[in-house]
């Protein structure tokens, strides 16, 4: 907001920018206070015209200058020693007290012109500071709006390379790793077969297969949890029925999983922010909430998609609301959702209380594809898989 420092500095500045206006309204305004004290002269005397003349030259020097000013006060002292009644009455020579009194004018309006002229520098001099100072403040405003768009694009490329790194290490896993042990199943299975008679070492050699095969499931569930096949291969809705069939498996907790009957495929960014947001709120229902159940609600409106996640536990406690509402999200987790979403032009809302927590999504969808031909239950992996 700016701020004047003096009320009158709209309208003196609009007279400042032409200074024969200027000089023209000293003159009026000393011109007008001859004549008003001529005409008061037979009722209020002759040392009316110096009250009446005071606030002319006050004028003058408030917002017309000091040249203006100067001229007025010559003005005003001529016609107040020389009356400006007809001719042959005003060419007289003034008397001492006459002199006294222009002189004591002539003194106040020197004095009123020196304060008036040092309150316009003191102006001018705060308007130029306040100016430097705006002007400072829009570079600072400008260099901080850069920063910030420099760091939105450094999260935003920090996720993306997060997202290809978890896609590479879940096909390494899955190419390498695991059939290298599948190979080795293979050939345990086969020596297995061949010292069925050594009973101790077929009992060693069962349980070490199993530990492989408990090893090879492993690798895949930690394969899938890093980036499911099925977020790529057969989009959103199938890769959520498997990831919360897994989930329920690992964490005994029932979840509703409520999809609408045809949902189409998303951008690929978008497929996977949902995925993610998901994930760490069934992860945190999992670790923090207590609750014996979660829901999860999946709506498209027009180019929107909705999505609610909420749970019935013991919701967040009070100083972690207070500290979300003051300084951001707390967790690492509630961060990155935050950031995915509004990465993409959404909204994420947390609500929270006694009787459970509810956490929004909307994001908007520039193009809705097909519905998608989501896995049968034959083709999508097992939960067991996802657990």
């Amino acid at each position: 907001m700016r701020i004047h420092p003096f009320p009158a500095s709209t309208l003196s500045n609009r007279i400042s920018r032409s200074a024969l206006l200027r000089y023209l309204l000293a003159i009026v305004a000393v011109v007008a206070a001859l004549l008003v004290s001529t005409a008061l002269n037979p009722v209020a005397g002759d040392r009316v015209v110096y009250v009446l003349l005071f606030p002319a030259i006050a004028f003058s020097t408030w917002y017309c200058g000091i040249g203006p000013s100067i001229i007025a006060i010559v003005l005003a002292v001529i016609g107040a020693v020389y009356d400006p009644r007809p001719l042959v009455h005003s060419l007289h020579m003034p008397s001492l007290a006459e002199i006294i009194s222009a002189s004591a004018f002539l003194l106040c309006s020197v004095l009123l012109v020196a304060l008036g002229e040092s309150r316009r520098r003191q102006n001018e001099t705060l308007r130029n500071a306040q100016g430097e100072l705006e002007a400072r403040v829009r570079e600072r405003t400008a260099d901080l709006d850069g920063a910030n768009q420099n760091l939105r694009k450094l999260s935003a490329r920090l996720l993306q390379l997060q997202d290809e790194e978890r896609r590479r290490i879940a096909r390494e896993l899955h190419d390498s790793v695991g059939q290298m042990l599948a190979a080795l199943t293979m050939n345990l299975s086969a020596v297995r077969v061949d010292i069925d008679r050594l009973t101790k070492t077929a009992h060693s050699l069962a349980d070490s297969e199993n530990l492989v095969q408990e090893m090879s499931t492993e690798v895949r569930t930690i394969s899938h949890l890093l980036h499911p096949p099925l977020l790529d291969e057969a989009g959103l809705v199938s890769a959520l029925r498997w990831y919360v069939d897994g989930f329920a498996v690992r964490s005994k907790i029932k979840v509703d999983l409520d999809l609408p009957a045809e949902f189409g495929r998303l951008p690929r960014e978008s497929e996977t922010a949902i995925f993610r947001v998901v994930q760490e709120c069934l992860t945190n229902i999992h670790r923090h909430s207590g609750s014996s159940a979660a829901k999860i609600r999946l709506r498209q409106h027009e180019n929107q998609v909705l999505v609610e996640i909420e749970d019935k536990g013991k919701g967040i406690p009070q100083e972690k609301q207070q500290e979300m509402a003051t300084e951001g999200s707390p967790g690492v987790g509630i961060r990155g959702m935050r950031e995915r979403i509004r990465q993409l032009g959404g909204t994420l809302e947390i609500n929270s209380g006694a009787s459970g927590t509810v956490v929004t999504v909307w994001l908007p969808i520039a193009e809705i594809a097909a519905p998608a031909n989501n896995l049968t239950e034959t083709d999508t992996p097992s939960p067991a898989a996802a657990a």
